[in-house]
């Protein structure tokens, strides 16, 4: 199969104009000048996207997909107000509604030119998802409890279920990992446990961590609406929580969690140069997730610090329950505008730079930057086109900088793992798209209150 477009974006190369890939059977053989790939490999069947960008899938590293049905559902809120709506709404959902929100989530996703994914379950309907739909990714086991007593039962019901997606997804695609939901809603015991296990079997760790100021002096001081209308929420009440007087990053590293090397923590708003240090030093890496930052008010992400300390950092889109699409050129945008809004000239991010933490970045961070992440060959086949012929978008000049400022999710025409293509032009390979939206719509009214 040889790919041809206006440009080639290899990521870790400059970009080449009127460009060309070839992929045999999973691997990228060739990357280079279309004439010259044309003529390295005359027997190949050419498919030419015209004004499009080449470019690898877009490695997304937060999500929730099983969360895709209630979508739009709580608006208008803070965090701590938003996650309680949530968390009344999903106990509304029975099994098989899990399902079929994360097989719409998987349907956005191919649509959106994401090929891997860091997804975070506690019903193991994303793992099923993933591997029906093709997608490469780590999956992580969400576990919480605030009762010291339960930690035994959690992890163990944790890791049975871990054996169990193990069996259900291909282990050349999918890892199967383990996430402690977050410092307000675990024991600290878990986060110890959780990092034994991590240590002892390998798994891919990962943690919601810092996000909000509610959470900051929740944890810090024991106070915030965490204190008062989330744990009555939970019925926590209790669970006799006591201020640690630090961070929640402070807090994390009190019992060992960042002694497992390569630590995800999605979010890290509310952080100082010490908690930066901290998650530099133990070489945890951090999921950036800008616009549900900034649609619940959680805050903006110290980008700028994390780069002068060497913590690495990519770009997640969380869950449609809490910022509507997962669209990663929105991600993008967003996230160097808000950066370059509160930095100014004194760290000015590019394009490119966004363009590399949504891919390669990305991709290393999950352990896999000698696989996907960008176009060499050798490399994995996973490989998008991005339409960027429309009106608004011409004339291109820097297509770094269209795919940031004018390209969204709509105009990905091919999403391809391993060279499989998983969604062509508005069609999907493998998954049933009508089905999964039927039943997605019946769920919506299922949930939703009357009137509404």
């Amino acid at each position: 199969m040889l790919l041809t477009a206006r440009y080639v974006l290899p990521i870790t190369a400059p970009h080449i104009e009127d460009g060309a890939i070839v992929v045999h059977d999973d691997v990228i053989v060739d990357v280079g000048g279309r004439d010259e790939v044309v003529a390295r490999h005359p027997e190949e069947e050419v498919r030419d996207l015209g004004l499009a960008a080449l470019m690898p899938g877009f490695v997304d590293l937060h999500t929730h997909l099983e969360y895709s049905a209630l979508r739009g559902l709580v608006n208008d809120l803070p965090y701590t107000q938003w996650k309680l709506h949530v968390m009344r709404k999903e106990a509304l959902l029975a099994p098989a509604d899990w399902e079929t929100s994360a097989t719409l989530g998987a349907l956005e996703a191919l649509q959106s030119g994401i090929t891997t994914l860091a997804d975070i379950t506690d019903s193991g309907a994303s793992a099923r998802a993933v591997a029906a739909a093709g997608l490469r990714g780590v999956v992580y086991r969400e576990i919480s409890t605030m009762s010291k007593a339960k930690v035994p039962d959690v992890i163990s019901q944790a890791t049975d279920d871990m054996a169990e997606w193990r069996e259900l997804v291909d282990p050349s695609l999918v890892r199967i990992g383990i996430a402690p939901h977050a410092a307000y809603s675990c024991h600290p015991s878990l986060f110890h446990e959780a990092a034994a296990l991590a240590a002892e079997t390998g798994c891919p760790i990962s943690t919601h961590l810092a996000g909000s100021r509610d959470e900051y002096e929740f944890v810090r001081f024991g106070s915030s609406s965490l204190a008062q209308d989330y744990t009555d929420g939970t019925s926590w009440r209790d669970a006799g929580w006591l201020p640690t007087g630090v961070s929640p990053v402070k807090y994390l590293q009190q019992w060992g969690f960042f002694e497992v090397p390569n630590v995800l923590a999605v979010h890290c708003v509310h952080v100082d140069d010490a908690d930066i240090e901290v998650l530099a030093s133990h070489s945890a890496a951090v999921a950036h997730c800008p616009r549900c930052n900034a649609k619940l008010g959680m805050g903006v992400a110290p980008i700028s610090e994390f780069d002068k300390h060497g913590l690495r950092v990519g770009i997640g889109t969380d869950s449609p329950a809490s910022n509507d699409t997962l669209d990663v050129f929105e991600e993008m945008r967003i996230g160097l505008l808000l950066q370059r809004a509160v930095v100014g000239e004194g760290h000015f991010f590019t394009a490119e730079h966004f363009v590399k933490m949504a891919t390669i970045d990305a991709a290393e961070i999950l352990g896999l930057g000698a696989d996907v992440g960008s176009l060499e060959p050798g490399k994995k086949a996973d490989v998008i086109a991005v339409d960027l012929s429309h009106s608004h978008q011409i004339p291109t000049v820097d297509p770094y900088a269209a795919l940031v400022h004018t390209a969204n999710q709509e105009n990905v025409l091919l999403t391809m793992v391993e060279g499989r293509t998983l969604y062509d032009s508005g069609s999907w390979t493998t998954l049933d798209a009508p089905d999964a939206l039927q039943r997605a719509d019946a769920i919506r009214q299922k949930i939703r209150p009357q009137g509404e």
